[in-house]
């Protein structure tokens, strides 16, 4: 693939005080670019970061976000909550954006989904992806869409439950099956790769570490156990037994809770491996962090921050 001369500098980035979207921001100023940042109350200006108080159901901050701004990267979503929530934020907040884009004139806009948009009738999140995907494509807009799966790495707290167990050497696991990852490092490469690249406006990307068909369960929790330097006992529990767990979660953690039953119906999915036929292009960008190494830099990360109890 050829790339074409780098014309886009200033990117307006929803999302940016999540997981992927802290490391996007750093990334993205380490290859020169200006941001502008949606956060929840006022915040200093950064170098090279202007932060923008708001929400996606605020429009006029939405305006403000966009000004100014020659491409929009959409990571903000909800990952957990009800079905009224998730259409809330996942669809109408993608449409909120594509609207200050188009306000603004703002041609390019990379949308971050999700592989649940491949089954939405498994899952209300996944509908909602799947529901959001859509409007993008409707858009008129320069888009790319990019569906990761299972995202990890330094500051992530959606996998940390599972280095916690891994630790404690018993890891609970949904049925069999097979899935992908990505370090988010990587993800956040070609988010910022395809971002002045013509040829990849109006494609879907499934990227993942390059592990042909996935990883088996068992197998990445005992990859998980090795960051530890121990050994690991794994556990499937049927989706009977994961519905009955929710309900405990979901008593305990009330809100916080991570196991929702929305999930269960997402884990017991036995196929959530990135297509070979949606993979990026290879001359445009291929992984660089193996997942072994990545593991265990993000195990000694979550020690060294005291998050692993």
């Amino acid at each position: 693939m050829t790339r074409s001369p780098r014309i886009s500098r200033t990117l307006a980035v929803t999302g940016g005080t999540g997981f992927v979207g802290r490391h996007l921001l750093r990334m993205a100023l380490d290859a020169g670019y200006e941001l502008r940042a949606l956060t929840r109350g006022a915040k200093p200006h950064e170098n090279g970061i202007a932060w923008i108080d708001g929400a996606l159901d605020r429009q006029n901050s939405l305006r403000d976000l966009v000004a100014g701004s020659d491409a929009v990267i959409h990571i903000a979503g909800l990952i957990n909550g009800d079905r009224p929530a998730f259409d809330a934020v996942n669809v109408g907040g993608t449409a909120a954006m594509i609207d200050a884009a188009r306000e603004a004139g703002v041609r390019r806009f990379i949308h971050i989904s999700s592989l649940a948009a491949r089954e939405p009738r498994l899952s209300a999140y996944g509908w909602s992806k799947d529901k959001s995907e859509r409007l993008v494509a409707a858009s008129g807009l320069e888009w790319t869409i990019i569906r990761p799966p299972a995202v990890y790495g330094p500051g992530d707290r959606e996998t940390l439950e599972l280095f916690r167990m891994a630790r404690r050497g018993l890891v609970a696991l949904p049925p069999a099956g097979r899935f992908s990852v990505i370090h988010v490092e990587d993800l956040c490469r070609l988010i910022l790769a395809v971002i002045d690249e013509p040829d990849t406006v109006t494609e879907t990307y499934e990227p993942d570490d390059g592990r042909e068909a996935g990883w088996d369960h068992r197998d990445f929790a005992h990859t998980l156990a090795d960051a530890f330097d121990r050994k690991t006992r794994t556990l499937s529990m049927s989706k009977a037994a994961l519905s009955f767990a929710s309900g405990l979660d979901r008593l305990i953690r009330r809100k916080r809770a991570k196991l929702t039953a929305d999930r269960v119906g997402y884990f017991c999915h036995p196929d959530w491996v990135a297509r070979a036929t949606h993979r990026p292009p290879a001359g445009l960008w291929q992984p660089r962090v193996e997942t072994v190494d990545g593991v265990r830099d993000t195990a000694a990360w979550y020690r060294a921050e005291g998050w692993l109890r």
